[in-house]
């Protein structure tokens, strides 16, 4: 981590601690996955520690979250930290796997909710069924995406949206183009 970029250093430990509490996992929990003591962690998380890299990829494995969430903040003019999300600034998340390309449109992790921007490339299909404590809100932009939500299916184009309350659901995009949907999470997962 560099010192010279003060929004990176104070978006990270931020971004630690929400996802660390978004987890339900207290310091002292945290700090024994880890072998690390409480005071470290928490200087971490009010950005007077820099962790390295092998830490950052031990607290992500920790928090089963993707290592790419706490390595993928841009630098932003101090006056837009923590308010705007430039396009090409727009942190990646998750694991790119079976087809998806998410990008976090919220500024960082601290609201209750996180707001992601999702790619579904055609063809494409999650090969399980996810179950998360949340409630989520989606949006399509663009494309048809197919959703089983609670063992019901449908299909969604443009224009339309969907809420999923803890409910366990499935994605694929079977269509020949990619889907785009805006998804509001909450609490964050990522």
């Amino acid at each position: 981590m560099h010192q010279s970029d003060p929004n990176r250093m104070r978006s990270l430990g931020a971004d630690l601690r929400a996802l660390r509490k978004a987890r339900g996992v207290t310091l002292a929990d945290l700090g024994a996955r880890l072998g690390r003591s409480v005071g470290w962690l928490s200087q971490v998380e009010r950005d007077l520690s820099n962790p390295s890299v092998i830490d950052l990829r031990r607290i992500a494995s920790a928090l089963d979250a993707p290592v790419s969430l706490l390595f993928g903040h841009a630098a932003v003019p101090a006056e837009e930290a923590g308010h705007v999300v430039r396009r090409g600034a727009r942190r990646r998340i998750g694991s790119d796997a079976a087809g998806l390309v998410e990008e976090l449109l919220s500024p960082d992790l601290t609201d209750d909710f996180e707001v992601v921007h999702s790619t579904f490339a055609p063809h494409s299909r999650r090969g399980e069924v996810i179950e998360r404590p949340t409630q989520e809100v989606g949006y399509v932009v663009s494309g048809r995406l197919d959703l089983v939500i609670a063992g019901q299916s449908f299909t969604l184009g443009p224009g339309d949206s969907f809420r999923i309350r803890g409910e366990p659901f499935e994605w694929s995009n079977p269509h020949d183009a990619p889907a785009v949907v805006i998804w509001v999470i909450a609490p964050p997962v990522y």
